[in-house]
């Protein structure tokens, strides 16, 4: 068995939602004082690559241990949209062209290239492709189980377009996996590839760090 990577790091002043705190990572033990090395982390749990449970928009929606563990795991298509411009939405046609299969109760995988852009830049924060909201219908309606993308925000960085995708996704009981980043190499992998990102197990909460990868047997 091998694993292929699909998460980002984190580390101190790492890229973030400019909506969250900056992300800090400071060293409260060391060596050779304490005999120990320990980080303090301030860090908003979207942060990186992350997991959202419906509870993140949805008031009263099932939260991070409210959804089986096999949920986070499953066959997956990767819906290849390298070299979408910036600021476009990914409409019910763009998806159409790229997943053929049959959707059910599987999890689908964006990947417009903006994982590949991560940095503290004006186009990454603010400029990234999203999901549009006819997109995020079609997307429920072929019943998926969850969705993903190399960004961190699956509606884009504005509203009201961000808060609809949220919406309509984790209204059906779709989790969102974001901030994903896809080597080359995934590309060539015959469809579908074995998902899996379990998130940290934080109870009752809207969403958690994760370590998403491909299985490959």
């Amino acid at each position: 068995m091998r694993l292929i990577d699909l998460s980002q790091p984190v580390f101190h002043g790492s890229p973030n939602c400019p909506a969250h705190p900056p992300v800090r990572s400071e060293v409260i033990k060391d060596h050779p004082e304490s005999g120990w090395r320990v980080e303090l982390l301030t860090i908003a749990s979207h942060t990186g690559s992350h997991v959202d449970a419906p509870l993140h928009k949805i008031a009263g929606g099932p939260s991070l241990d409210d959804i089986p563990l096999e949920s986070w795991c499953g066959p997956a298509y990767i819906a290849d949209f390298r070299g979408i411009e910036e600021d476009t939405h990914i409409t019910t046609e763009m998806l159409r062209s790229q997943l053929r299969g049959d959707l059910t109760d599987r999890i689908v995988l964006l990947a417009t290239g903006w994982g590949d852009k991560r940095a503290k830049t004006e186009q990454w924060l603010r400029q990234s492709p999203c999901l549009g909201e006819d997109g995020a219908k079609w997307l429920v309606h072929h019943k998926i189980r969850g969705v993903g993308i190399d960004h961190y925000s699956i509606g884009g960085c504005s509203d009201p377009t961000n808060e609809r995708v949220h919406t309509i996704l984790l209204g059906a009981g779709v989790w969102v996996v974001e901030e994903l980043k896809f080597p080359a190499e995934v590309f060539s992998l015959p469809q579908p590839v074995q998902y899996m990102g379990l998130p940290v197990n934080f109870r009752g909460h809207t969403g958690a760090f994760c370590r998403p990868v491909i299985v490959v047997e």
